[in-house]
């Protein structure tokens, strides 16, 4: 099922309150098949809030959201079969060898049994994993236990993917190895919905949403960001998306004044 005029999520005024404390703040977007979809922000803006909600794994407190166009209050089941998750621990079991891990996350997803060899196979080879089938994941390294966690979670063949942080902890050259397979499956059609607080990966994604303090605070592409928010520079040098962020901050923090409290 696609959500009509291609939209694969779609939030309006998306809130989470725990207690008094609001942890997403009335989010509104929509992200397009096929997308790659950045959510960038520092730790504690609500990342990870939206994308648990996003995910079914918490429910709203307020406002209304669709994935791969279902309901998420009353279709949280539907839209968990419909796509994939990785969190910043990468939701592998340590104890278990690559193999097992992904013969557990095949019976989790209920791949066919016909279709269950093939995508074995498939998720062995895109890890890099070939001559490791046996290794226990504890002892594999972390772009391995990356690239692992991705063809784990994608095994199903979702049409939709969450990742939240996933290259955090890894070197650069995992980094970006990652991110080729990121643009891969948003070549063949996936919808790539993730949360970094790396500045510069934010320019790999074809759109973003800069979220502070749980509110969604600009969205657009790298480009159109810098080019629709003036920061100063010196003569000759463009700004950086870390130059757009920290003014759009500064200028929220000056307006809001004083924080009593903050809490993560």
């Amino acid at each position: 099922m696609t959500a009509p005029g291609g939209i694969s999520v779609s939030a309006r005024d998306l809130t989470r309150r725990f207690g008094d404390f609001v942890a997403v703040n009335r989010v509104t977007f929509d992200v397009r098949r096929g997308e790659v979809f950045g959510f960038l922000g520092p730790n504690g803006a609500g990342k990870s809030t939206t994308i648990r909600m996003l995910c079914g794994l918490l429910a709203p407190t307020a406002g209304e959201a669709t994935v791969a166009g279902f309901d998420l209050r009353t279709q949280a089941e539907s839209v968990k079969t419909r796509i994939g998750y990785m969190s910043q621990r990468f939701s592998l079991y340590e104890d278990l060898t690559v193999e097992e891990n992904i013969d557990f996350f095949g019976g989790i997803y209920r791949i066919p049994s016909g279709r269950k060899r093939e995508r074995k196979e498939w998720a062995i080879r895109m890890a890099g994993l070939s001559d490791h089938v046996r290794t226990r994941v504890a002892h594999l390294s972390g772009g391995w236990k990356q690239r692992l966690a991705l063809g784990c979670a994608i095994l199903h063949e979702p049409p939709i993917l969450f990742l939240d942080e996933p290259t955090s902890g890894t070197d650069p050259i995992s980094r970006r190895s990652f991110w080729d397979l990121i643009y891969s499956l948003s070549g063949g059609g996936t919808t790539v919905f993730l949360t970094t607080h790396h500045m510069d990966e934010a320019e790999y994604c074809d759109r973003l949403g800069l979220v502070y303090r749980g509110e969604l605070v600009a969205m657009g592409s790298p480009r159109e960001l810098k080019d629709g928010f003036p920061v100063e520079r010196a003569e000759g040098i463009a700004p950086t998306l870390e130059d757009v962020f920290v003014s759009l901050v500064e200028g929220m923090d000056r307006a809001a004044g004083p924080v009593a409290e903050v809490r993560g």
